[in-house]
């Protein structure tokens, strides 16, 4: 047992000298295994004002990282494109519109498919919800016009024409909404997250790695160094009275140094807490949704009449 307790200090005071001569990340690195397995005696303490910041900090961040999470996907055009549906090329080739106006001049049926199968040109259509339901809403209307053999026009093949022009203006909308939230939104919040938040986590990295070296600087001069099972700790000097003028110096200058990088966390993380931004981007997405659904709204609202007339219109002829 003897022996293992000589051991134990040998191994202290190896520890303590090369503590004197090793670098300082290697010394910080030390610090902090004896902090993991409990042997530091004396770990400076954070002020409780910069330990209430850094949870504010972790807060933000954790809140932009969620609703960042759901809102990236206004970046993804076809979100909420159904899944169950398959469009080929030709259907994505020209917008509704540009269907419409062809099939209004086209004289036979055989003009008329000619007209929905018209080579694209452009860039395939969007796949949207409500792009797929006007294409499947003209597409009807088609279908419906060539079975019809009464005097003028099916009622409802009419109106899902109709309807299929509407729905392409309110998809329309939506990819305008989508555009805003990107350049409004998301592009502010991923700013605050990846810059000034990083700019944050940063500074308290500093932060802990000045105290860390404070703290291994106050063990190497105190004489403080890892202790085994059944060893001690060297002990040089009995206080901080008898520390040289070199030891004193070296933690004055660790003392100023820790000091220094806490005042400027505390000031980046109250720039980042402080800052209007993301409450601004949180209003200008608002403000998409508004203008996407308040369009949607008068686009709709215009055709709701419309359908209606046509829904007495047919009312009124099957009671002829």
């Amino acid at each position: 047992m003897d022996n293992f307790k000589a051991f134990g200090n040998t191994l202290g005071t190896s520890f303590s000298t090369i503590g004197s001569t090793i670098t300082p990340s290697l010394s910080r690195g030390f610090q902090y295994t004896k902090e993991q397995f409990g042997q530091a005696e004396d770990k400076t303490e954070l002020p409780p004002d910069y330990i209430d910041l850094e949870k504010r900090v972790d807060a933000l961040k954790q809140v932009h990282q969620k609703l960042l999470a759901v809102t990236s996907q206004y970046s993804n055009e076809a979100y909420d494109y159904p899944p169950n549906i398959k469009e080929t090329f030709q259907d994505l080739g020209r917008t509704v519109s540009e269907k419409v106006q062809l099939l209004s001049s086209a004289s036979t049926p055989a003009e008329a498919q000619a007209a929905l199968t018209a080579p694209p040109t452009a860039k395939p259509q969007p796949k949207t919800f409500n792009h797929a339901i006007a294409r499947a809403s003209l597409a009807s209307s088609q279908l419906l016009h060539q079975q019809h053999t009464g005097a003028g026009e099916d009622p409802l093949a009419t109106a899902l024409e109709k309807y299929a022009l509407a729905e392409e203006r309110v998809g329309e909308a939506r990819l305008a909404q989508d555009a805003q939230i990107q350049s409004r939104f998301l592009a502010g919040w991923n700013t605050t997250l990846n810059t000034n938040l990083m700019f944050a986590t940063r500074a308290r990295r500093n932060v802990e790695r000045t105290r860390l070296t404070l703290d291994s600087v106050k063990s190497r001069a105190k004489g403080t160094t890892w202790k085994l099972p059944g060893g001690t700790p060297r002990e040089e000097q009995a206080g901080s009275d008898e520390l040289s003028p070199e030891a004193q110096e070296e933690i004055e200058k660790a003392e100023d140094e820790f000091v220094t990088q806490t005042e400027e966390a505390v000031g980046v993380m109250k720039n980042v807490l402080d800052t209007p931004e993301p409450l601004r981007n949180l209003a200008e997405l608002i403000a998409a949704q508004v203008e996407f659904h308040k369009k949607s709204y008068e686009i709709l609202n215009e055709l709701a009449p419309v359908i209606e007339g046509l829904q007495l219109q047919q009312e009124a002829r099957s009671r002829e």
